[in-house]
């Protein structure tokens, strides 16, 4: 069952930029890709850096401690990994982002 917790305003995050923000006990990475906002685990697996303070172009985030990249709209990362950063859904209402921090379904 989804367990939506809101995580700050749109005006918060605008579009082109990625925030940090927290939802429950995590440390979530938002993007905003003009007007549509993806969220994702908020620490780099490579060193963990904050990839809410990373840089993003158009759908890639770059993590500022080393640049490790990564499509935000999947958590695929840019170079051959097979692993998927773990991404969280996210609705708007009005001017409110929400993010579903609920446990996902094996």
């Amino acid at each position: 069952m989804p367990q939506w917790v809101r995580v700050a305003a749109t005006s918060d995050c605008p579009p082109g930029q990625c925030c940090e923000v927290v939802a429950g006990d995590r440390i979530i990475a938002l993007c905003n890709v003009e007007g549509t906002f993806y969220a994702l685990e908020g620490f780099c697996p490579h060193a963990g850096g904050s990839l809410g303070k990373g840089s993003l172009q158009g759908c890639v985030l770059t993590c500022p401690r080393h640049g490790l990249q990564l499509d935000v709209r999947t958590g695929g990362y840019e170079i051959s990994r097979p692993e998927i950063h773990p991404t969280f859904p996210v609705k708007v209402e009005g001017d409110e982002v929400y993010l579903d921090v609920a446990p996902a379904a094996e």
